[in-house]
């Protein structure tokens, strides 16, 4: 274990990766939004690449939890190893709740909070996003791991609107427990725009020179105090004086900031809206709306939050250069927050189908790439590796194989026949704008010519395809390499460029930098293009602060 130099991505168990990677006190803020217990079924059950299952990984888009072995074990090393609190609090918990779904998932999520808690620094934060349904348990836990004093908040954020729920009223916002490490943490004031009622109400005048926005306040002492007795503008000093002493009302005058209203008799100061920070933030977060499919930065994601939800939590409680973790980094949006206010990161997930979308949304926002630009663990990075991946799981080497190509995974990737289709691109190359594809398959095991005339008829069959893609692990038959070819080419109409219609590539070319022959429209992209940061959005998150 040492300490992390480069912002970095990890695929795995995030408990493991903490206690192997991340050292003790080494992080300034936490983000975490894992899955809640809400029985609602995201993607796919996924399995840990060791061959063990893995309640984390169960839980990656399947947030219905199970007691069985795993949760008992956890728990048996909880009550054993924890300290005394937080064992005789996990002990009165199950004889609570009982060796439930509930108990499941706060025996997982007690295991990884005791974790956080070790390699957050004495001045950092913890923010963890989660829902109605184990709020009020998850508040127990935090409450023991971290200390009651150190709670901060309950933030509630209004995630959807009003919506009709049969019966009771509608659930229409998440709650984020912040928590520090100790009482002395970062802490960043952060301000929200007036309403345009309020500054309808409290800043109605113009200043006819610059257009700016005022109001005028009372210059004179409240009564119960002696201020400073001098003219003003002509004006006698009120019976208490006035609020400021005369050189600085002089310097305001100077200014033109203190004038007598026209249907006044009394000196006021001009007070510029332009000159307000805003109104301070509270608890209750109404102003940053969810992601919906129309949104600029949606991504397609189910659980994706908006990047201003984050950049709040992150100017807030951490400063530029400030390492940010979120240890279930889905698809990436506190990573993508945290590069943009000028901070270092470390996401971890469990799946590389999020792997893969972080990579993606980092180029398309900043224009970073994995390893150039930031370490990735966990990941095959020789031919032994991706072997030993294909044998542990071969829906995860599936997934890996087709983010080294930019394919968008295809089905529902549950066990069973997927059509001899495991991949997706799309392009458009003709004057009329059609969406054309190109199919991916991704083989694991033994190949045979057999394998590429049924992609070959899977290619026919399926409508506006007119290339196939094929990886394969193992080296292709010559006769796979002859099957290929007689597949024939497309011809592209823009500009007449012919490409093998079936396209076998193994795992040593992509390794080596070799990539499918493709039309230049085609796009390349696993998920949904996130938008480009640009400069001027950079410089502008960092004066925020």
């Amino acid at each position: 274990m040492g300490t992390i130099a480069r912002n970095t991505l990890f695929y795995g168990d995030n408990l493991n990766i903490l206690r192997d990677y991340i050292s003790d006190e080494s992080v300034d803020l936490i983000y975490l939004d894992p899955p809640f217990n809400s029985n609602r079924t995201y993607n796919v059950l996924f399995h840990d690449e060791s061959g063990f299952d893995s309640q984390a990984q169960i839980t990656a888009f399947d947030d219905a939890w199970h007691w069985g072995d795993q949760a008992e074990d956890s728990y048996f090393h909880l009550v054993n190893n924890s300290s005394p609190e937080v064992a005789s609090m996990i002990g009165a918990l199950r004889q609570f709740i009982g060796t439930n779904q509930m108990m499941a998932y706060l025996v997982m999520m007690s295991t990884r909070l005791i974790e956080l808690h070790r390699v957050l620094k004495p001045t950092g934060s913890l923010y963890l996003h989660c829902d109605p349904t184990a709020s009020h348990y998850l508040k127990i836990l935090l409450d023991t791991i971290f200390g009651i004093e150190n709670y901060q908040n309950e933030i509630t954020w209004k995630r959807t609107s009003t919506h009709s729920d049969a019966k009771r009223f509608a659930k229409i916002s998440d709650s984020i427990l912040f928590y520090s490490k100790t009482s002395s943490f970062i802490w960043n004031s952060v301000w929200s725009d007036h309403s345009k009622e309020y500054i309808d109400s409290h800043y109605s005048s113009i200043e006819v020179e610059t257009g700016r926005r005022y109001q005028l306040g009372d210059l004179t002492k409240p009564k119960g105090s002696v201020g400073y007795y001098y003219v003003l503008l002509g004006c006698n000093p009120p019976p208490n004086g006035w609020r400021m002493p005369e050189k600085r009302a002089e310097q305001w005058m100077a200014e033109s900031r203190i004038v007598i209203p026209p249907t006044g008799k009394t000196p006021r100061y001009k007070r510029y809206l332009d000159e307000l920070k805003g109104t301070l933030i509270g608890n209750v977060w109404t102003d940053i709306p969810p992601i919906n499919s129309q949104a600029k930065d949606s991504l397609n994601y189910p659980t994706q939050k908006p990047l201003a939800l984050l950049e709040r939590i992150i100017q807030a409680s951490s400063n530029p250069g400030d390492v940010i973790l979120d240890p279930f980094s889905g698809c990436g949006t506190a990573i993508a927050a945290a590069q943009k206010l000028n901070r270092k990161w470390i996401g971890i997930d469990v799946t590389y189908l999020a792997i893969a979308l972080h990579k993606n949304r980092l180029k398309d926002m900043y224009g970073i790439e994995a390893k150039k630009d930031y370490d990735v663990f966990g990941e095959p990075e020789s031919i032994p590796d991706a072997k030993q991946l294909a044998h542990d799981d071969r829906y995860q080497f599936q997934w890996w194989a087709l983010s080294l190509i930019d394919a968008r995974p295809v089905g529902d990737n549950k066990k069973g026949s997927d059509k001899g289709i495991d991949g997706i691109i799309t392009f458009t190359d003709d004057p009329n704008g059609n969406v054309k594809k190109i199919l991916v398959q991704v083989k694991s095991g033994h190949v045979n010519s057999g394998l590429i005339r049924d992609f070959r008829g899977t290619l026919e069959r399926e409508a506006n395809t007119e290339l196939g893609v094929f990886i394969t692990l193992e080296n292709p038959t010559k006769d796979m390499e002859v099957e290929a070819l007689e597949a024939g080419y497309y011809v592209s109409p823009v500009n007449q460029k012919k490409y093998l219609k079936i396209q076998v590539l193994t795992i040593v070319d992509l390794f080596n930098g070799i990539r499918p022959d493709l039309p230049q429209t085609a796009s390349y992209s696993t998920f949904k293009k996130a938008g480009k940061v640009s400069k001027s959005d950079l410089e502008q998150g960092a004066l925020d602060l």
